[in-house]
């Protein structure tokens, strides 16, 4: 290069772009080969009706809740102190509640197809029966189930949990009947016995001289009614005893009706099949349950 020349200027580019942030958009300006800069169009709004919709999930549906109260007529008995020894009452009657309402219902948003309880109280005093349930002076919504000290008093300390499992048995077994449904209490007893030692069959809380039998009906409830119960639950799926519940909901009982539109049989066609998976002779026998062992047993004894 000589001194008289001059240095020639760079080749400028045809065309460059660039981007200027604001505080609200982004403008692009697109240079041209003059210099000048023509800015692109400012992008269109969006609409609230076009952003994406935020959506939360919905909360899992729960079971209804109820006020649970105790009510100790002697702490004095036996039977009181046995009772409080071996069982936290506030853990242990929610616990039957739960486990009652998880076997014989699913839950929903609405739940409107569980039956309405208002409150459960339980009533530890001394009399001639073991337990029962019933509706209180106020309204029907308001259990009352009734324990008897005398016969909790008596249950054996051995093994070490004989206590507690009996105890907790009773109440699951006697919740039943303050959540079930009962056809407007056209439903055969034996059924309703039937479905509350079922549910405390399925939450391992069945007492040892359980047994199994083959007898001329299906419906004496308690748990000859219960272990059929839990046949049927076997044969025809999970949830097979939450149908039978839910049907007694809002239709009189009519046995026939009943039990061919749930299953496609006679509750006596269903009931002969029962007894014919039980070991031993025809007629009316029991047979002990022991695990997964049977053991046949005189039933006058």
């Amino acid at each position: 290069m000589t001194s008289d020349q001059s240095p020639k200027p760079l080749a400028t580019p045809l065309a460059m772009s660039a981007t200027v942030q604001t505080t609200n958009s982004t403008t692009t300006a697109t240079a041209t080969t003059n210099g000048e800069a023509t800015p692109s169009p400012l992008p269109k709004p969006v609409s609230p009706q076009s952003r994406p919709a935020t959506t939360r999930p919905h909360p899992k549906p729960g079971y209804p809740t109820c006020k649970l109260r105790v009510e100790c007529h002697d702490l004095n008995h036996d039977g009181a102190e046995v009772f409080f020894t071996n069982n936290i009452v506030s853990r242990d009657f929610s616990a039957a509640v739960s486990t009652v309402l998880s076997t014989l219902y699913k839950s929903s948003q609405s739940n409107s197809h569980i039956a309405p309880v208002r409150s459960v109280t339980l009533f530890l005093r001394a009399m001639d029966t073991l337990a029962y349930t019933t509706g209180s002076e106020l309204d029907d919504e308001h259990k009352e189930i009734h324990f008897d000290l005398g016969y909790i008093s008596k249950i054996p300390a051995e093994p070490s949990n004989r206590r507690r499992d009996e105890i907790q048995g009773v109440l699951v077994h006697e919740m039943v009947h303050c959540w079930q449904w009962s056809a407007y209490g056209t439903a055969p007893g034996g059924l309703i016995e039937g479905m509350a030692d079922f549910v405390r069959l399925k939450a391992g809380l069945s007492p040892p001289h359980w047994m199994k039998e083959r007898r001329d009906s299906w419906d004496q409830g308690y748990q000859h009614t219960g272990y059929f119960l839990d046949w049927i639950e076997t044969q025809y799926g999970e949830g097979s005893v939450r149908r039978i519940n839910e049907a007694l909901m809002n239709k009189r009982y009519d046995e026939e009706a009943f039990w061919t539109g749930l299953f496609g049989k006679s509750v006596q066609e269903l009931w002969k099949e029962y007894c014919e998976t039980l070991p031993g002779r025809s007629g009316n026998e029991a047979v002990v349950v022991e695990g997964n062992s049977w053991k046949p047993k005189d039933t006058k004894d």
